[in-house]
This record gives C-alpha cells, structure tokens and sequence, in this order.
C-alpha cells in the first residue's frame, strides 16, 4: 500500500520555522519601556481597637462601645471616605500561673478597621482623632493609585512609542525603514509600591492613646510620590538593509 505525500496545505514535521524573519523581509524585535512618577489618589490606614476586662462581656461591651465610636467618626466624614472595612476581630483570655495550675487573669479584645480616603486633607484631620481615642492604634497611611487610573494607560502609550522609536532608528542605522508591526506583547504596567508597601515605605503608626485632652492638631500628611512602570516587546518587519 502506498501513501500519499502531502499536500502544499498539510503542515508536516519538517517544515523550518522562521522567527526571525528571512533576508527578504528581516526582523527587529525591541523593548520599550516606560517610568512616571505621579501623585496618589488614595490612602489607606488602618485601625486596630482594643479592650480589657476581667470578665469576657465587659471585655466585649467596652470593644463594642470604642468599634461604634470609631465607625461613626470615619462615617461623619461623608464622601471622602470611599471604603470603610471591618477585618479580623478577636477575644481571648489572659492566663496567669495559679498554683500548680492557671486561671483566667484578664479577657483582650481587638477589632481590625480599614479605611481609605481621597481627601488627603481630611486624612490627617481623620487620623488625628483616632490616634486620639482610647485604646486606638492607627497605622499608615498607604498610599496608592486605583487601578484605573489613567496613569497606567499613558505609561503604557509611552512604552509602546519607545519601542517603536527604537526599532525605527535601529532600521534607519542599516539603511532600512520598518514596514509592519508582527508582534506586541504587553509586559504589564503596575504600581512599585502597591497595598501594603514594604515597612518604612510611607508609613506611619500613631501608637495607644490612654488620655483625652482638648485635640491634637491635625497631621500634616505628605502624599508619597507613586511609579508607574510599563514594558512591552515588539517586533517589526522591515525593508532589506542596505549593507
């Protein structure tokens, strides 16, 4: 039995792949790569309220009482605050040594509270009258671009026009002029320093405040500089070099 050999259409095992083009129509592949540094548009703190009692429910009353307290401050601000969160709440005993056995000294409560604002203004007032409450830790704030932000479309643009720039002028050292765009492949664009950033990196931790007085004056919070990277590769057909 014979078999027949294949069509001009039937891809076969043997057929050379080119990926770098041929000497008719070369190739040059390139990277374009793109940096802004811009403002943020939002901040976050955290928010950590506490309580001691003897006996788990007063332990559970005064967190109670101090986590309405805090979300009613941030809630009086109004539009500013885009996000308000409750994370992780706990209550646990505190054991002490008693003889050959232990017992129950004190109950800790804790209740985990995320905010982010878009008023930086606002912030640092925010901020201010939480470090300002009993028995609440704020740490902070993160600052951040949304993921919409135009930002990482012109960072993107500006990546795109460097490659392009850059395959133009390797074509025109060889006497050739590009011809085609074969291939664009986006590398991504994102922040250099999303939530939450590495320790030290424009963040602040107002520590317990156990007294009351008349108000702190308001935080004067400097807004971190954001970076928005781009890259991309890119390959282009050309027209034969003049060597």
């Amino acid at each position: 039995m014979t078999q027949d050999a294949p069509t001009q259409d039937t891809p076969t095992h043997d057929t050379p792949h080119q990926p770098y083009g041929t000497p008719e129509v070369p190739r040059v592949a390139v990277r374009g790569e793109a940096r802004l540094e811009v403002d943020p548009e939002i901040a976050r703190i955290g928010i950590t309220v506490s309580a001691r009692g003897t006996d788990r429910r007063t332990a559970l009353d005064d967190l109670t009482r101090r986590n309405n307290t805090v979300l009613d401050l941030i809630k009086s601000y109004g539009d500013p605050v885009e996000k308000l969160e409750t994370g992780a709440f706990s209550i646990s005993p505190e054991l002490t040594r008693h003889g050959r056995g232990e017992r129950i000294r004190a109950y800790h409560g804790r209740v985990h509270i995320t905010a982010e604002l878009n008023d930086f203004t606002t912030l640092g007032e925010l901020t201010t009258r939480l470090a300002d409450l009993d028995l609440t830790q704020v740490d902070g704030p993160w600052w951040a671009l949304r993921p919409t932000s135009s930002a990482h479309g012109e960072a993107r643009r500006q990546a795109v026009l460097e490659a392009v720039q850059r395959a133009r002028e390797y074509a025109e050292a060889l006497g050739a002029r590009l011809a085609a765009l074969v291939e664009l492949a986006d590398l991504g664009a994102e922040n250099a320093a999303p939530f939450p950033p590495a320790p030290g990196a424009g963040m602040r931790t107002m520590a317990f405040s156990t007294t009351e007085d008349a108000g702190a004056p308001p935080l004067d919070l400097e807004p971190q500089r954001q970076t928005v990277y781009a890259q991309v590769n890119a390959r282009f057909t050309m027209t034969p070099p003049q060597l």
